[in-house]
């Protein structure tokens, strides 16, 4: 004797699309990142506001472009003071110079969120 395998549910079609209603909802949330403002519903809404100014400002890529050309400054002076560079030291500066090239590349390649 063969057994039927399928389970069936039986839920009222009221009940049914009132289910469909609410994913699609959470869906739309989560879609456009909607975040309720009230403290007592998420306890770390000014955490994730300042993430998103944090985002916006993009102040550690500019805070690392600061630090690199402060860097290719205090080394080209460096290297302009030599009397005598060897190749070694020439090599440093010209690393230096390429990991500049590279840094300002992703910077200016990268870019925020789009839906700000």
């Amino acid at each position: 004797m063969d057994k039927d395998t399928t389970e069936e549910v039986k839920i009222s079609l009221d009940r049914f699309i009132s289910f469909q209603t609410q994913i699609e909802e959470l869906k739309d949330k989560v879609e456009e990142k909607v975040v309720p403002a009230d403290p007592k519903a998420n306890p770390y809404i000014k955490s994730m506001h300042l993430a998103t100014a944090l985002d916006a400002w993009r102040i550690f890529p500019r805070l690392f472009i600061g630090m690199y050309l402060y860097l290719l400054y205090v080394s080209f002076g460096w290297f302009i003071a030599l009397p005598d560079p060897t190749t070694q030291q020439a090599s440093l500066i010209s690393v230096v110079i390429g990991a500049g090239a590279a840094w300002f590349g992703l910077y200016t390649g990268t870019k925020g969120d789009g839906n700000k």
